[in-house]
């Protein structure tokens, strides 16, 4: 059996890294230890770095066609062998990024005005997506099913945007859960795009259902593997979707409108080598990733036993509820950048000001650097 270190730090300075040397454009102070954004810390699986080598080594980048059956065969068998799930793979599509293919499927489905009904808190970039494109974004509680009913049958309510596993919260949705949902779409004639990128890394004692097992009427599942994997600077996502003339519509506004016919080939290689030969190193950092997250809330519900705080059911964020301590955000945004050199996400980003998101996708020493940074930084303002 292969071993993996996980404790081997790895420094990204210098990098042209969002995470690391674009802290100051966020935090407003450089050289902070970042617990930021989500990618992890961790080169990507030896097998996908020497796939990436060995394609390098061929020196030739043309066009590359990304309708060929080694990478359909790649994402066909990983639902199967992962998910239990068997897909279609002539509902396949290929774009840059998953918000990429979200604006352009909101562009199918809505025209400015239309609502977007989506959970909150919700992640940042569903919020500029949506709002960039003049479309309202109409937000409900977590576990409020009366309130999404009646925004999903409100006026204009075209598409319900599923973030699956939820992020910022780690929330693994249940399979009564998303039988709900479609049940939902179907009665009020909605859409559903199920973000599904952090399908992945979903924690023991969960299970991630895709959306291809209740999907009815119009629908897509969009995402990547460059999250679990840890390569999104190499782009790259796939979708499928349900409905044959929304999906060659989908293809022809990517070839002609966008002129994305052509993927990067990199990232093609990254997916098919982590889907063939990646699993074991995933299930590797999963359990690494769920002991940061121990790490996390042992020391949190030591120092504050009135927060309760309970592990994510999938990812490597962090979601942790601080209201109970009646901390005000600026405050210790204020005290985690200017005493403690840190940088953690602050809740408001979410819409969910009194909480933080703290990324623990990163070698052991750095999590504990980070958690009693805040602990200290939280123990000043009590």
């Amino acid at each position: 059996m292969t071993t993996y270190d996980f404790d081997i730090p790895v420094d990204r300075r210098g990098t042209w890294s969002i995470q690391w040397d674009g802290v100051a454009d966020r935090f407003g102070a450089p050289g902070l230890l970042p617990f930021t954004i989500s990618d992890m810390d961790f080169p990507s699986p030896p097998a996908v770095l020497a796939a990436l080598q060995e394609r390098v080594a061929h020196g030739v980048f043309g066009y590359t066609d990304w309708q060929n059956e080694e990478f359909r065969s790649a994402v066909r068998d990983w639902y199967r062998i992962r998910h239990d799930t068997e897909i279609d793979t002539a509902r396949l599509v290929y774009a840059p990024s998953v918000l990429n293919q979200l604006s352009q499927l909101l562009r199918m489905w809505t025209e400015p005005g239309d609502a977007v009904v989506v959970h909150t808190p919700v992640y940042d970039g569903f919020r500029k997506a949506v709002g960039g494109l003049g479309r309202e974004l109409r937000g409900v509680p977590l576990d409020d099913p009366a309130a999404l009913e009646a925004a999903l049958a409100g006026p204009r309510s075209r598409v319900l945007l599923l973030c699956s596993p939820h992020n910022p919260t780690g929330r693994v949705w249940t399979e009564p859960e998303l039988a709900h949902f479609a049940s939902l779409a179907q009665r009020y004639g909605v859409a559903v795009i199920s973000d599904e990128i952090h399908a992945d890394f979903v924690h023991d004692g969960h299970r991630h259902l895709p959306w291809t097992r209740f999907g009815r009427g119009r629908w897509a599942l969009i995402t990547s593997g460059t999250k679990s994997f840890n390569f999104p600077a190499l782009t790259g996502s796939y979708g499928l979707i349900g409905d044959a003339a929304d999906h060659a519509e989908f293809v022809r506004r990517m070839e002609t409108g966008e002129g994305l016919g052509s993927p990067a080939v990199l990232s093609l290689t990254a997916h098919i080598a982590a889907y063939r030969e990646g699993a074991g190193w995933l299930d590797a950092l999963r359990a690494y990733v769920a002991a940061n997250l121990e790490l996390v809330a042992s020391r949190l519900n030591s120092a504050f036993p009135e927060l309760g705080w309970a592990l994510p059911q999938a990812g490597y964020l962090a979601w942790i509820d601080l209201r109970a301590l009646g901390v005000d955000e600026g405050a210790l945004q204020r005290e985690l950048v200017e005493v403690e050199k840190v940088a953690i996400m602050p809740g408001g980003v979410y819409g969910a000001p009194g909480f933080v998101r703290l990324n623990v996708g990163c070698a052991r020493g750095k999590v504990g650097v980070g958690v009693e940074a805040l602990t200290r930084a939280l123990a000043r303002l009590g």
